[in-house]
């Protein structure tokens, strides 16, 4: 694997800070967010100056039960070629359920679910790795994910779970140490177990960010300082094995590029002392556990057809996820406080991102948006996106006489009208324009 050094995730709130950010090798984008005919000039800047861009996927879905939309592999692919990337990346998760395998409608979740840890789930998603695998011009490393919620009757833990699909697939993996710990605290899992059982030989690069802790509930928000106990498993890691590269992730919440390059120097710390560890012979090779070998996955037997799999996964994921944003009832063996939390926090995540979309409706509805859009989308899940969703949440709103004051409903209404249709209106009277005139040079 490519030796990528040290990195940072590359957002346009910070791209000219990460272009005069000192000892940064590579930079990772996420992958929706470039359009391989117009990449940011920062972007082709660093390029041009020799630094990595590797292209990180949010929407894939490789952890559903359907198949890899093959639009969604088409842009990938672009946007791995016209980055020069040495791999791409995605996550274990599932962000999309329903549709024809459950004769259900098609719910969005927007955000990235936890897949489970069952036969059925491992044989699903490496039948959907390889797909993936075959549709990307360069290798493929998937990432680990953090979890407020877990499974009943998981069949292996994390770590074990990893192995047999970095086995089966060949993948490698993106490891996010902050993940580890947010499973940690959410869901007790000891992440130097997990570590213990990884194959460190398939390590693509980590990922280390922040997050806070409310409630006893930690929430991995990209948008805070990096925590002592994500840096000490990342000493941990390191004592294992040297990865091959090692990113910090901020997507909100910017500091001063002085706070980021100090939390960079704690990252190399935390290499450093990992380093010492391995060199000095106080860490030990990482040998897996019983029933996590390639024999093991194997004795258990690949399934004939992966169809009754598929099934049963969209079923399981379907009813998980429309208890989560449509209201339906808690499927058995979840825990109902826990899964309020992720209902609660998916619900909040929606309306901040329709809020970037869309800045214009919180500035028409003021301190009423959060409340108004958290109520719409209680009853109302998202099927198309976020973009889509602003619009229906408009469309809603004034379908049911709000906003009270005049203004901001008259204001609300010329948003919704301009962005509904197939062109804008403010461009339908020049179109019609043109089209008249065409049809009276033509003599028609």
């Amino acid at each position: 694997m490519e030796r990528l050094g040290t990195g940072i995730g590359w957002r346009p709130e910070i791209a000219d800070a990460v272009e005069r950010m000192p000892g940064i090798d590579w930079v990772e984008a996420v992958a929706e967010n470039v359009c391989p005919g117009h990449l940011p000039d920062s972007l082709l800047r660093l390029r041009a100056r020799g630094v990595t861009v590797v292209p990180h996927g949010v929407s894939l879905g490789l952890g559903g039960a359907d198949r890899p939309d093959e639009a969604r592999l088409t842009a990938l692919a672009e946007r791995a070629e016209a980055l020069g990337a040495p791999l791409v990346t995605e996550h274990i998760a599932f962000v999309r359920a329903g549709g024809p395998l459950t004769a259900s409608p098609l719910l969005e979740a927007g955000h990235l679910l936890p897949v489970p840890r069952t036969r059925d789930a491992l044989d699903v998603l490496c039948e959907n790795i390889r797909v993936a695998q075959a549709a990307l011009p360069v290798p493929l490393a998937v990432e680990n994910i953090a979890a407020l919620l877990a499974w009943p009757g998981e069949e292996m833990t994390e770590g074990q779970f990893l192995y047999d699909l970095a086995d089966r697939t060949g993948v490698r993996l993106l490891i996010d140490v902050a993940n580890l710990h947010t499973n940690h605290v959410n869901r007790g899992e000891d992440p130097a177990e997990a570590l213990a059982e990884l194959p460190v030989e398939a390590l693509a690069y980590v990922h280390v960010a922040g997050g806070v802790e409310r409630d006893g509930v930690w929430h991995d928000t990209h948008a805070h300082p990096v925590p002592a106990p994500v840096l000490g498993i990342l000493t941990d890691l390191a004592s294992r094995v040297s990865p091959p590269g090692v990113l910090l992730e901020r997507d909100d919440n910017f500091p001063e590029p002085a706070e980021l390059e100090r939390e960079l120097e704690a990252i190399q710390g935390a290499l450093t002392k990992g380093w010492a560890r391995r060199t000095t012979g106080r860490a030990t090779a990482p040998e897996p556990k019983a029933g996590t070998t390639a024999e093991a996955t194997r004795a258990a037997g690949p399934p004939e057809d992966s169809g009754p799999a598929r099934q049963r996964l969209a079923l399981a994921e379907t009813t998980l996820l429309s208890a989560l944003v449509a209201g339906t009832p808690v499927p058995d063996g979840f825990d109902r406080i826990r899964l309020g939390v992720q209902a609660r926090a998916l619900g909040v995540k929606r309306a901040d991102v329709v809020a970037k979309v869309a800045p214009e409706l919180p500035e028409i509805l003021g301190e009423s948006y959060r409340t108004a859009f958290l109520a719409y989308a209680h009853s109302h899940p998202m099927t198309g996106g976020y973009r889509r969703d602003a619009l229906d949440f408009a469309g809603q709103l004034l379908l049911s006489g709000g906003p009270e004051d005049a203004d901001a409903r008259r204001e609300l209404r010329e948003w919704w009208l301009e962005r509904s249709g197939p062109v804008p209106r403010s461009k339908r009277p020049a179109v019609r324009l043109a089209r008249a005139t065409r049809r009276v040079l033509l003599g028609r």
